[in-house]
């Protein structure tokens, strides 16, 4: 939850509109309920029940087009290493500060 609060303050103080949700479930029924566009998915890469790139797909198969931005407390180069994720996946590493947030989500998003 305190990750969460502050990604999502950093990311509103910056003039992005976000639709937070606390777990898998939560995230998948605020995309569905949810009327406007959502350009950028960002998921931790390990989640309760389930994982990120499970999350990302069954939002992707719902809107296509999203970008996703993984999160995690492990480094870029260990996520894939391990085949959790594909090569050039974007990942923003933990403990999150907001330059490289912002940085990330100007990337992902132009």
């Amino acid at each position: 939850p305190a990750v969460r609060a502050l990604v999502t303050s950093v990311l509103e103080k910056a003039g992005y509109r976000v639709v937070a949700a606390g777990d898998p479930d939560g995230a998948l029924a605020r995309c569905h309920e949810h009327d406007g566009d959502i350009h950028l998915l960002l998921t931790d890469v390990v989640l309760p029940g389930t994982d990120g790139r499970e999350l990302a797909r069954r939002i992707l198969a719902a809107r296509p087009g999203i970008r996703v931005v993984y999160m995690s407390g492990y480094t870029d180069d260990a996520i894939v290493h391990h085949g959790v994720l594909e090569p050039g996946t974007a990942v923003i590493e933990k403990p999150i500060a907001a330059d490289p947030l912002l940085t990330k989500a100007r990337e992902d998003l132009s």
